[in-house]
């Protein structure tokens, strides 16, 4: 495969990982799940399970898992074919689903930002109209 299709592979790959990862870990379709598993991160008392549980809470832990699971479907290799092409693939597509995600986190920030200015402004329009 030549190195332009797999570089373009590699950022659209990174693309459902990150979204993924992201919605089990952040959205609100999995509050409940992921609370359950919070509180047994926090709870539970073998190490391994606490681990375990923690996972479902870190979205760069749980990008981890979900990258191996889209390696295991697509067979992505990077660079090398064989066991080296699937470990530099894996951590490849973390780190760039990771930039993915961060970026995404930013933008919801800001838009909350101006969501509060606007709704901040608003209020003192309305407060000048009525005096």
């Amino acid at each position: 495969m030549p190195l332009s299709h797999q570089f373009a592979m590699l950022a659209l790959l990174a693309l459902p990982i990150a979204c993924i990862a992201w919605t089990v870990t952040h959205e609100e379709i999995f509050r409940e799940p992921r609370e359950f598993c919070k509180r047994c991160s926090e709870t539970r008392t073998h190490f391994l399970v606490r681990k375990f549980f923690y996972l479902f809470t870190c979205e760069y832990c749980f990008s981890h898992y979900v990258t191996a699971a889209i390696l295991i479907l697509t067979r992505f290799q990077l660079l090398y074919s064989g066991w080296r092409g699937y470990f530099l693939a894996e951590f490849a597509l973390v780190f760039l689903a990771n930039i993915y995600m961060s970026f995404y986190n930013r933008l919801r920030l800001d838009i909350k930002h101006e969501n509060v200015v606007i709704a901040n402004e608003e209020k003192a329009q309305e407060e000048i109209e009525t005096k």
